[in-house]
């Protein structure tokens, strides 16, 4: 989130406009029901909802589901991994842009650094999450330099490591095709690997075994779009549907929630909705205006 555009006089939403756990876990439990298997939360960052294990909580006893797992920067994993993990987080995925600490503030404009990072990840085996998921987007010219030392640094069977193309998500990022490493460079960089099988239909990272039996995988959005095997439905905090990660718009469940409507109805709504998507934004980027809006990241998630 730019501090150019969310600075201390950003406008953000009333409280009463976000949803509570128990609307969250109740249009969890309507998903679950139309066959969605797997639960993550994002943000924004996620850890910064206070007392977010109690939502962990009420998500990991949906009978049905059976994966629930969250993505963070990991700023207060020292604090919170292992309530995290007692209420029942079974995986957990950390953005991890840079090692170098100037470079990782100048990705992610944060003001804490890259060790506080390290240390949550730590934290996070400590507590028993293994392997941590490890999220890198690769940016040319900022923080490229440094794919061989992630790969060095999140070696072996207690990671797994994404390296991801920088993505147009939202307006604000001033992204530019330019500034994308295509994930066929970022695997030449890497050396030979073996490559391995999806773990899932839909599954969006190539995944391959490193000599000393870890992963790392690449997500390739712009190069090569897996638009046509997503099977990925967004919840916004505010109740919105997105059904892709480059939406301008949603589609309004708080309103239906808040007015009485039983989960059979909730359940039409977004029946409805999913099936008549026609998401391929990664297809067609090319040929759509230069400026289309675009909801962020920061409300969306990964």
């Amino acid at each position: 989130m730019p501090k150019e555009v969310f600075g201390r006089g950003y406008d953000f939403l009333p409280k009463d406009a976000v949803l509570s756990f128990e609307e969250c876990a109740r249009l969890a439990r309507v998903f679950v029901s139309l066959g969605v298997e797997k639960v993550r939360l994002t943000g924004g960052e996620p850890l910064l909802r206070r007392n977010l294990d109690r939502l962990v909580a009420q998500l990991a006893a949906l009978d049905g589901l059976r994966d629930l797992t969250l993505t963070t920067n990991g700023s207060r994993l020292v604090e919170q991994a292992p309530a995290l993990r007692a209420a029942g987080l079974r995986r957990l995925t950390v953005s991890v842009d840079a090692l170098d600490d100037a470079t990782f503030r100048a990705m992610n404009d944060v003001d804490f650094p890259v060790q506080r990072v390290l240390r949550g990840i730590d934290a996070a085996l400590a507590a028993g999450f293994a392997p941590v998921k490890i999220n890198m987007v690769v940016k040319r010219g900022v923080n490229d330099h440094e794919v061989a030392a992630m790969a060095e640094r999140f070696r072996g069977r207690d990671f797994i490591l994404r390296f991801i193309e920088y993505m147009d998500v939202g307006n604000s990022n001033g992204w530019r095709l330019d500034d994308v490493v295509p994930a066929a460079e970022i695997i030449a960089r890497l050396g030979k690997m073996e490559p391995l099988a999806p773990n899932y239909t839909g599954e969006v990272a190539r995944r391959f075994r490193q000599r000393d039996g870890g992963e790392v995988g690449v997500i390739s959005s712009v190069t090569q779009p897996f638009c046509g095997d997503c099977t990925r439905a967004r919840l916004s905090a505010d109740g919105q549907l997105y059904t892709c990660l480059f939406a301008s718009r949603g589609h309004d469940l708080r309103t239906p929630l808040r007015t009485g409507a039983s989960d059979v109805e909730l359940a039409a709504i977004i029946r409805a909705v999913w099936r008549v998507r026609e998401d391929r934004y990664s297809e067609i980027r090319a040929t759509l205006p230069q400026r289309e809006p675009k909801a962020e990241m920061s409300l969306l998630g990964g």
